[in-house]
């Protein structure tokens, strides 16, 4: 019987050679932190779930990129955000005419995010709503630095802004979101 191998550092050598049930591991690991972050960037779960699975499969085909200067999670997450991204250039450029699915995947909530524990707050939950009322540069701009962590150089590369755009972007944001909440209050 061998052992089972949990390090995540072990896991990617494993990767490396082809071992696919570290890649399994790692999909295990990674799946859902992935889907969630993809689903707060494009609202859609099907679209979610398609990108997650790209991410996994193109982290998978180039994991020898990795060179281990952040942790794997971030790595996978970049490569997450940045197909979002694409994602939503692509749909901007194309200007895709978007319909109401009435049978919408029982996991969402009318929001588009998960309902989880971690959610059921009202709070959070009427905060998450408020951010989707946001126009979508604003809302995509403030989910990458609040909710994912970015900061403003690496939203500037995700997004292909400058830096002085990013920092009016994020502040103009923060300030439509603060007059939604405001009025929420009222």
């Amino acid at each position: 019987m061998t052992p089972t191998i949990t390090h995540i550092n072990d896991l990617v050598a494993a990767c490396r050679k082809g071992d696919q049930r570290a890649q399994m591991q790692i999909y295990d690991r990674y799946y859902k932190a992935m889907y969630n972050t993809a689903l707060r960037i494009v609202k859609h779960s099907a679209e979610a779930e398609d990108i997650m699975q790209e991410a996994f499969l193109n982290a998978f085909t180039k994991i020898e990129s990795f060179k281990g200067e952040s942790t794997f999670g971030a790595w996978l997450k970049k490569i997450v955000v940045n197909k979002c991204v694409s994602v939503y250039n692509r749909k901007r450029k194309y200007e895709e005419v978007s319909y109401n699915d009435e049978l919408k995947n029982e996991i969402d909530d009318s929001e588009g995010y998960i309902v989880n524990e971690e959610n059921t707050n009202e709070k959070v939950r009427m905060l998450l709503s408020k951010l989707n009322l946001l126009k979508e540069n604003y809302r995509m701009c403030l989910t990458l630095h609040l909710i994912e962590g970015y900061d403003y150089d690496e939203i500037c590369e995700i997004m292909d802004i400058s830096y002085a755009n990013c920092r009016t972007t994020i502040s103009r944001a923060k300030e439509s979101l603060r007059k939604k909440l405001m009025n929420h209050e009222e």
